[in-house]
């Protein structure tokens, strides 16, 4: 917020610049418009392998799995574990259990989909480089 004195040197800045009052604030209102409306990062969709660099390698580096060994995203273990379907990972994904933390929040239900979807391909390839 600007001191009356700060307002007052802004004034006399338009005053003897020659902009007009209304122009000046409509500029100001121009350019908060434009700046809303730049896209976000957010906005840009990710695939499979950045949204699981981004979001699961910290745990499952390679198809691994540093917290529990047994618990790794190699396809024989997800066949054990009963999460080797899209869906069964989208739903362990989603809500998470034991240790794995639920992303539902984290996620939107679409980057689940297309995350599950690198998991299971990069299974089916025993998680060699794509």
């Amino acid at each position: 917020m600007l001191t009356p004195n700060q307002t007052s040197k802004f004034q006399m800045f338009i005053t003897r610049s020659g902009f007009h009052p209304i122009i000046t604030y409509i500029c100001g209102w121009l350019v908060v418009i434009m700046l809303l409306h730049i896209p976000s990062a957010q906005a840009i969709p990710l695939n499979g392998s950045q949204l699981f660099e981004a979001q699961c390698a910290g745990c499952h580096a390679g198809g691994g799995n540093i917290v529990r060994r047994g618990k790794n995203l190699k396809l024989k273990a997800l066949q054990k574990n009963k999460v080797d379907t899209q869906e069964a990972i989208v739903n362990l994904i989603t809500v998470g259990k034991g240790n794995m933390s639920a992303y539902a929040d984290r996620l939107t239900p679409e980057e689940i989909q297309t995350v599950s979807a690198y998991v299971l391909a990069q299974a089916a390839q025993n998680w060699k480089s794509e």
